[in-house]
């Protein structure tokens, strides 16, 4: 499978790939909200990779992450925005794959989407927004047979592509 939809360019948000791949995103969706922590990556002042746990919403069509005022990944992500994000694998029995997404976090400074953030999530306040513009989501899964992999993904540029690997 390949073609990327409508969505050529670099990144994407989260309703644009949702409505150009509705059944890759539904299963990264699922995987997102199946448990309550996941692991972001970003990247530090000298450029050496920071992982943290992070909890993700889905707010007004984007894929947001609400953080503690100043923490070290909020920082990081404004300095500079790249980040990955790998959703909580679960148990690993590979049960509705794993999902990784890769991306650029902006902080989210609008005043009527903070204030609808607050009523929807009441998050503890005083705290950083951030939306992911994404270049790559990937959902790795066992085949129904049960004897290799297939790898779902929507990589930027590149388009989607599904590749089985034993």
């Amino acid at each position: 499978m390949s073609g990327s939809g409508r969505h050529d360019g670099a990144m994407a948000t989260w309703e644009q790939l949702t409505a150009d791949h509705p059944d890759l995103m539904a299963s990264v969706e699922a995987r997102l909200r199946a448990t309550k922590h996941h692991v972001l990556a970003t990247l530090r002042r000298d450029g050496s990779p920071r992982v943290s746990g992070t909890e993700v919403q889905f707010h007004g069509g984007d894929l947001v992450m609400g953080m503690m005022l100043d923490s070290r990944k909020a920082l990081d992500l404004r300095r500079d925005g790249r980040c990955a994000l790998h959703a909580n694998p679960g148990d690993g029995s590979m049960e509705g794959g794993d999902a990784k997404l890769a991306g650029t976090a902006e902080e989210v400074l609008d005043d009527a989407v903070l204030a609808s953030y607050i009523g929807d999530v009441s998050p503890p306040e005083p705290f950083h927004l951030f939306r992911i513009e994404l270049h790559e989501v990937v959902l790795t899964s066992l085949h129904p047979d049960g004897d290799r992999l297939l790898i779902d993904g929507w990589y930027g540029p590149a388009g989607r592509r599904v590749v089985e690997r034993a």
